[in-house]
């Protein structure tokens, strides 16, 4: 070993444990695979780490942004990280002349926007939670209705909230914590579970202080294991007037332009809808109230069958006017197996045309297997319509036009 190579300083990336909210955000964007977890924590390999910083703005707690200044050959573990409840203190290390990581300018990464749309209104982030003044909120369930029509197994679940004289803030596109009661299997406190908003900015019932999430019961895992999700049970299972602990908002990426006369091309498949009928729910209500300029919404919504498909009821009754809906059914009987990125391409002029507008926005929310299928088809509807990609991909990410949130 040389003595270079033990006094090199690198500034180590690492993951907050107590403010980690276990989303998977982190894990799903790193390009190169740098970050890995177990049941306790998210960790960052030192290894594999390029400070690229494309985990760092989809972060919704903060998390994600910790530094400690070690020397290279004695930078913590994964292992060690692994087993953390809390970080280490940094070190008496003397490395004064070491500058902090700043972003990967080289290219790559995902092409999704780290950044709202300049015309968004202003996020609330981080009121309640382990960083807050205050660790969670209280909310009562006022509404719990199932929006399949499913049985009980795998059912989905729309949930409302309401907040009392709690001041708790959202917009279309953010997203809550929810605290569900008793420990894990290590007696620990079990860690929040994400959920997005599926109700616009002023409630779920406007001038009510409330708001709704969409939860969909996990009965098994991503492998197909039978397992029993402790949070979305707790929840399809809540009663009218049960409290619930929530903690957040979070999310100041993910949010819909202020200016009425903008386009939204919205894809998503089953709980991936509910930031979608927040944003379509604001919108209706824009044109209710005679402010809606006409901008142009269209919905890309993919489900195993109808029975699957969340708020499948409510959206028919929508005017073809005001949205256009484009459904892919990929188990439904004696049809033809269909993905959201197959009804993409069945529509490419009207995609083409929209990704070139300067005045559209694409939301990608759902499973993280739909990402690529879905960035696939939009590289093959640009190279269809004489687009390039490469180009048109930059200039959606630069310009906050192209969101992506799976998981």
């Amino acid at each position: 070993m040389s003595d270079l190579a033990e006094t090199t300083v690198i500034n180590q990336h690492l993951i907050d444990p107590e403010i980690c909210i276990r989303c998977n955000t982190c894990e799903a964007t790193c390009p190169i695979g740098a970050i890995t977890h177990n049941d306790l924590n998210y960790v960052v390999d030192a290894s594999k780490c390029n400070s690229c910083m494309d985990c760092i703005s989809p972060c919704p707690t903060g998390s994600i942004d910790n530094w400690r200044q070690v020397l290279r050959e004695q930078a913590y573990s994964v292992d060690d990280q692994l087993t953390w409840d809390e970080l280490p203190e940094q070190g008496e290390l003397a490395a004064t002349d070491v500058a902090a990581p700043s972003p990967n300018t080289s290219g790559g990464g995902s092409v999704g926007a780290t950044i709202a749309p300049k015309s968004a209104a202003q996020p609330q982030t981080l009121l309640f939670g382990p960083s807050a003044a205050t660790p969670y909120a209280r909310a009562t369930v006022v509404g719990n209705h199932r929006v399949t029509d499913v049985g009980h197994d795998y059912d989905t679940h729309h949930i409302v909230l309401d907040f009392g004289e709690t001041h708790f803030p959202v917009l279309e596109g953010q997203s809550l914590g929810i605290l569900a009661p008793g420990v894990d299997a290590a007696g620990r406190p079990h860690h929040a579970r994400q959920y997005s908003i599926a109700s616009p900015r002023h409630g779920e019932r406007p001038g009510y202080n409330n708001l709704s999430i969409t939860v969909k019961r996990v009965l098994e895992d991503h492998a197909g294991n039978p397992v029993r999700g402790v949070a979305s049970n707790y929840l399809c299972d809540a009663a009218v007037g049960d409290t619930v602990q929530v903690v957040g908002p979070f999310g100041s990426s993910f949010l819909m332009p202020n200016h009425a006369n903008s386009h939204l091309v919205m894809i998503c498949t089953g709980t991936g809808s509910a930031p979608m009928r927040g944003m379509t729910e604001w919108r209706r209500r824009l044109l209710h109230a005679g402010t809606y300029e006409g901008g142009e919404l269209h919905l890309f919504f993919g489900a195993r069958s109808k029975a699957e498909l969340p708020y499948f009821g409510p959206l028919k009754k929508l005017p073809s006017e005001f949205i256009t809906t484009h459904l892919a059914l990929s188990r439904e009987p004696d049809q033809p197996k269909q993905y959201v990125q197959d009804v993409m391409r069945a529509q490419a002029p009207e995609l083409a045309r929209l990704m070139a507008d300067p005045h559209a926005y694409f939301y990608v929310c759902g499973l993280k297997a739909m990402e690529e299928g879905v960035l696939t088809a939009m590289a093959d509807i640009c190279a269809a319509h004489q687009l390039d990609w490469a180009q048109v991909a930059g200039d959606m990410k630069r310009d906050a036009r192209l969101h992506l949130e799976t998981y």
